[in-house]
């Protein structure tokens, strides 16, 4: 049992469930959009997203203390150096003005982790990385998701970027913000008031309200595509009841499995209630 209880905290710390989330609405994409398999765009999908999560959440622990680092740190760094190896072999086939984007996307990522100098009229007055900037977080995460899980994989198959796939991503920030806001929820207990996240702002009730109303919004923007399918339709309704359950469910003291592993897991679920519409 003890065994069992590593290997999910493994595979959870080494951010290999939010890879398969990521690839999971990679596909959610491609079967709307009718794209063709690309396995490649998968490959770099799944390993950029270890490399980039991994890289946040342990460069602030790893830097100064490389030497005394846990013995599980050590394994999940070359685990992400693995990992980003196999990024640079995925993204070498990706398409000219994918990787332009990934470029963007890249530079991004990189001052999410790592501090720059910020004015004091946003919230402080010292080097601080993107994601301790008040507020900026969890959108900033919503953008990066859109961007890689939509228009990446229509970039990358030469797609041009029509009003359904505008709506698409619209679509798409709105799911990913609600995802996020369980995080937020949980966070409560630890986050600094200065992140001045959604929940902090305005409660967890209202939160819960929040995320109610852009699932529904999430599922009405279905209405105003040109090209909508009965199999799009059913699936985001079914998702959408899916995360509010989830959402509603959420508290501070939630269990260490509910946002890591149940949430996360949504993207997972989506994709499979697609593939089971046939």
């Amino acid at each position: 049992m003890q065994a069992l209880k590593q290997v999910i905290n493994f595979y959870l710390n080494s951010s290999i469930h939010v890879a398969l989330a990521a690839s999971a609405l990679v596909w959610v994409t491609g079967l709307e959009f009718n794209l063709d398999w690309d396995f490649n765009l998968f490959g770099f999908v799944f390993f950029a997203t270890i490399s980039g999560y991994n890289f946040v959440k342990f460069f602030g622990v790893a830097k100064f203390h490389h030497r005394s680092l846990a013995r599980w740190l050590r394994v999940i760094q070359m685990f992400s150096l693995l990992a980003f190896l196999a990024m640079c072999f995925f993204v070498i086939s990706l398409k000219f003005e994918a990787l332009i984007l990934t470029g963007i996307l890249g530079v991004i990522t990189f001052f999410y982790a790592i501090p720059v100098m910020v004015p004091k009229h946003y919230f402080f007055d010292d080097h601080k990385n993107l994601r301790q900037i008040g507020g900026l977080k969890v959108y900033l995460i919503a953008l990066i998701w859109t961007v890689v899980t939509v228009f990446l994989p229509l970039v990358n198959e030469e797609v041009p970027i029509g009003f359904d796939a505008m709506i698409t991503g619209f679509q798409r920030f709105c799911f990913v913000l609600v995802l996020m806001l369980p995080f937020e929820i949980r966070d409560l207990n630890y986050d600094s008031i200065k992140l001045a996240t959604i929940p902090q702002k305005i409660g967890i009730k209202n939160t819960k309200i929040i995320g109610v109303l852009l699932l529904m919004l999430f599922v009405l923007l279905n209405y105003f595509k040109d090209t909508l399918s009965i199999k799009v339709i059913i699936s985001t309704v079914s998702i959408s009841v899916l995360t509010g359950v989830f959402l509603l469910v959420s508290k501070k003291d939630q269990s260490k499995y509910h946002s890591a592993f149940w949430v996360e897991s949504l993207p997972i679920v989506w994709w499979l209630i697609f593939i089971l519409l046939g």
